[in-house]
């Protein structure tokens, strides 16, 4: 709970900064704020407790993701400063939207109750329609927050519904009493339809087929630096609370939901990859490669009671090569008017460090060993197959061999062909976070236990 009170009062210091022209001093202030978060977030590792008759729980499992969330943050703020220098009397504004955003990530994982759930999806979501949106001049941002904004909210719509029917057949909104209902053999058939409700919107808002039609659009069209945001906290974001969701709302998963996130499993990452396979823009590459790693988390879902640790690797492994890559796609393509693979010819010369950071981080989205990407992938898999589901391994394989191809494109476009234009200063920030992400990724994928020890 102080996590979150702390980080709305560093939002609102923000926004006060501008009032008093202190905008140089806003990006430090919230990295050096967030740190100390951080490490009030980590201190209660370890304790159990509820707040405000359990609208907010605390365990190991809220506080493990929640201090991923916040290092992500933390990246993604350090670029803020650079990416928004055109626009330097609205960074107040960003950077505090960036806070209010990961209040609501928090409450999503921390939530005990379905209002708070709903209450925290709503503050995410919301910060992001905004922000997809926000480069007003252009119309691919304006088209893209427009259809984040119709698509995000039908999904929220449902979700509600689904909660509305959940909170009929119990009669309470209290995450524990929901566990008893699913374990219960006389709960109502609107239950199930409650739960199916809000499956299909968690769906949605992870970006898995057939729910994905949107991704692709609102990532190209998005300030680069909002997809980056939509990739990497949000889309992790979302997974984790979905696992939390079922870990309490599917208590007897039968065999028929079991079903269903097989086939959403493979259709995601079967139709993810074919997709990137056709795309010469990046980022519209990256977000089908997104659909396709979102294939691959689901699978946590069909073994709920030991998965926990191999999703938390996964979405953290995950996170740390997509913040890697897409601020060497910024820097890449600064000035462009696109994100096309041409943009990033010769970069290896240009800039050797950048292009190796790249490749790294697209070698680990991959499943390359020594990266933590390999390990990810093998953890899940694993998993999946002590469930008893070896086509979804086989599934999940074929479909990273095939991967391999579409990141070495970019690779390709790297190393082997010539650059149209002169090297740029890469500013320290780029450097910074790009090798401490990529950095942070090699460690836990040399020392997997690190993670995995947790739960």
């Amino acid at each position: 709970m102080n996590t979150l009170i702390a980080i709305a009062v560093l939002g609102v210091i923000v926004l006060l900064a501008e009032i008093f022209n202190l905008r140089k001093a806003i990006v430090p202030v919230t990295i050096v704020g967030l740190l100390a978060i951080l490490g009030m977030t980590v201190t209660e590792f370890g304790t159990t407790g509820s707040y405000y008759n359990n609208m907010i729980a605390v365990d190991n499992f809220s506080v493990t993701f929640s201090s991923l969330f916040i290092v992500l943050t933390i990246f993604l703020v350090m670029l803020s400063q650079n990416f928004y220098e055109n626009q330097a009397s609205k960074i107040s504004d960003f950077v505090s939207i960036k806070l209010f955003l990961l209040t609501g990530a928090i409450s999503m994982v921390t939530f005990g109750n379905l209002a708070m759930f709903f209450l925290g999806i709503e503050v995410l979501s919301i910060s992001l329609y905004v922000l997809a949106g926000s480069d007003r001049l252009n119309m691919k941002s304006n088209e893209s927050g427009m259809k984040y904004f119709l698509m995000g909210s039908f999904a929220s719509g449902i979700i509600l519904f689904g909660i509305a029917l959940v909170y009929g057949a119990v009669g309470s909104f209290d995450m524990e009493m929901i566990n008893q209902a699913s374990n219960s053999a006389t709960t109502v058939d609107w239950f199930y339809i409650g739960v199916s409700m809000i499956t299909v919107g968690m769906l949605f808002k992870i970006a898995t087929v057939p729910f994905h039609f949107w991704a692709p659009d609102v990532y190209e069209g998005a300030p680069t630096l909002t997809t980056a945001t939509m990739s990497t906290l949000a889309k992790v974001t979302a997974m984790a609370t979905f696992f939390k969701l079922n870990m309490a709302m599917n208590g007897n998963m039968k065999f028929a939901y079991e079903l269903v996130i097989v086939i959403v499993s493979i259709a995601s990452m079967t139709v993810g990859n074919i997709m990137a396979l056709r795309q010469n823009n990046v980022k519209r590459m990256l977000a089908f490669s997104g659909i396709s790693h979102a294939g691959f988390m689901v699978m946590a879902l069909l073994n709920l009671q030991n998965a926990a640790g191999s999703l938390f690797y996964y979405t953290v492994a995950y996170g740390l090569a997509g913040v890697a890559a897409f601020t060497v796609i910024i820097y890449a393509c600064k000035g462009k008017d696109n994100e096309d693979i041409e943009n990033f010819n010769g970069l290896g010369k240009r800039s050797p460090l950048l292009a190796m950071i790249l490749t790294a981080s697209l070698l680990s989205m991959a499943g390359i060993p020594i990266f933590s990407g390999f390990f990810a992938k093998f953890f899940i898999l694993n998993q999946t197959l002590q469930a008893g589901w070896l086509v979804l391994v086989i599934a999940g394989v074929i479909n990273s061999m095939l991967a391999v191809y579409y990141y070495f494109k970019v690779i390709s476009a790297m190393y082997t062909k010539d650059a149209s234009e002169e090297a740029i200063k890469v500013p320290f920030e780029f450097y910074f976070v790009a090798v401490a992400a990529m950095g942070l990724n090699i460690i836990i994928g040399l020392f997997p236990s690190s993670l995995m020890d947790l739960f």
